[in-house]
């Protein structure tokens, strides 16, 4: 979900994304399992949300302040990332499609718009406090 074209913006996955930093232990579990728990309980944890969007509703152009990953679980949508250009925002890269059992990561501050193309359901999780900045 994010092939990115500027130095700034490196590829997101699951290895370079904060969503999966944190983990902790936890006493009387498992060896091998680890946790990340909640924000605000844990000021280091995620926020996490099951959304609804209805086909043809869509996003503006936004960002957020920490990285973010969409699990479709049911429903196609897409996403297109944005920069700033000298007369406003500019498409950055090929609109991506996600549809059900696929993951998305958008790095914290990228400009992305949302397209909901089919009725869809999603676990969102952002890193630490959820925040939305319109860049329309």
């Amino acid at each position: 979900m994010s092939h990115h074209t500027t130095d700034s913006n490196k590829e997101v996955t699951s290895e370079t994304t904060a969503i999966w930093g944190n983990h902790i232990t936890v006493p009387g579990t498992p060896a091998g399992f680890t946790v990340r728990t909640t924000f605000p309980t844990n000021p280091n944890g995620v926020e996490v949300m099951l959304e609804r969007w209805e086909a043809g509703s869509e996003e503006p152009p936004h960002s957020h302040p920490g990285d973010d990953m969409t699990v479709v679980i049911e429903g196609r949508m897409s996403i297109q990332f944005f920069i700033k250009g000298v007369d406003g925002l500019v498409p950055d890269g090929d609109r991506i499609f996600l549809s059900a059992g696929q993951t998305g990561y958008i790095k914290s501050g990228r400009i992305h718009d949302a397209k909901y193309l089919e009725k869809c359901k999603l676990v969102y999780v952002h890193d630490k406090g959820f925040g939305f900045v319109d860049h329309s």
